[in-house]
């Protein structure tokens, strides 16, 4: 049987407190099971809007997608973690990754690094954390026994940490561009092998990750030409039809939005989907048709 569907939204505008409170009820309401922030400057601080989240609502869990390994020390994270968990209610899953925007670590006075670099403080902070926080002499401490590790890969080393470490597995569905900070999507073939490539490495764990994938583009319409401009006019020689076999596009009539994405989970195993805020409207039938269908 495969994993059932779950469904987060990751919530990038900043707000006032009764604006990112209704935001987040809307998406209680609308079915997510999952509010997400990033770790962006210029965007949320990530543990006080959770915090905030958590007492707008009361049924999403509340996670980070993905913390940037590098604005943070291991020690001060664990103490964050923590508290949050704890004001959360026990709600929190911590997402990790290793940052991917050179000019925000400029902008921060932090060193960006080398790749190599920056995987290795990703490790050594996922090693700190998980002896800190599973320290019985830790404090402050979390609620949860283990708050749920989800770490966000694409190369090799990455999905060896994320195979070793990770009860949730986050690919992007896409690799870095040529201009710094932006990504590039992976053709469903790319995906394969890097999905290949972690289950690889996951062989010998005891339970299975689950899967995410990150949706780039979500609109359901018969039309889906007009939003896939943006993503065509930054790949010359993309085509339309080659934008929609992209496995982080769903795009199209309902039912064959619903059919990609049960698809996918049959292919790669994706049974956690993640959209950005932008979509969160849009995503909605999507959800209801695959709960309601979900075999």
């Amino acid at each position: 049987m495969p994993r059932p569907f779950r469904f987060g939204v990751n919530l990038l505008a900043s707000a006032p407190a009764d604006e990112w409170r209704a935001k987040c009820r809307r998406a209680e309401e609308l079915g997510y099971d999952v509010i997400l922030v990033p770790d962006h400057l210029g965007m949320v601080a990530p543990f006080p809007a959770l915090v905030a989240a958590a007492q707008a609502t009361e049924r999403p869990r509340l996670g980070t997608f993905v913390l940037n390994a590098g604005f943070w020390n291991p020690a001060l994270l664990a103490r964050e973690v923590a508290t949050t968990d704890a004001l959360t209610g026990g709600r929190l899953e911590l997402g990790l990754g290793t940052g991917y925007v050179p000019a925000e670590h400029e902008a921060a006075g932090l060193p960006y690094g080398s790749p190599r670099e920056r995987v290795d403080h990703l490790e050594r902070t996922v090693a700190e954390l998980e002896r800190l926080l599973g320290s019985a002499e830790h404090a402050p401490r979390p609620v949860q026994p283990r708050v749920p590790l989800l770490i966000g890969a694409n190369g090799d080393r990455m999905l060896r940490l994320t195979a070793a470490h990770a009860d949730i597995a986050a690919f992007t569905g896409a690799r870095p561009g040529s201009t710094p900070g932006t990504l590039d999507p992976l053709s469903a073939e790319e995906l394969d092998e890097r999905v290949a490539r972690y289950r690889a490495s996951a062989a010998d764990r005891a339970e299975p990750a689950e899967l995410n994938l990150l949706i780039q583009v979500v609109a359901v319409t018969d039309d889906p030409e007009p939003v896939l401009k943006p993503l065509l006019e930054r790949r010359p020689g993309l085509t339309v039809d080659r934008a929609l076999a992209l496995p982080p596009v769903l795009a199209g009539p309902l039912e064959e939005v619903v059919a990609k994405a049960r698809a996918q989970r049959e292919r790669f195993g994706f049974s956690y989907l993640t959209v950005l805020e932008p979509f969160m409207e849009a995503f909605a039938p999507v959800m209801e048709r695959l709960r309601a269908q979900p075999a």
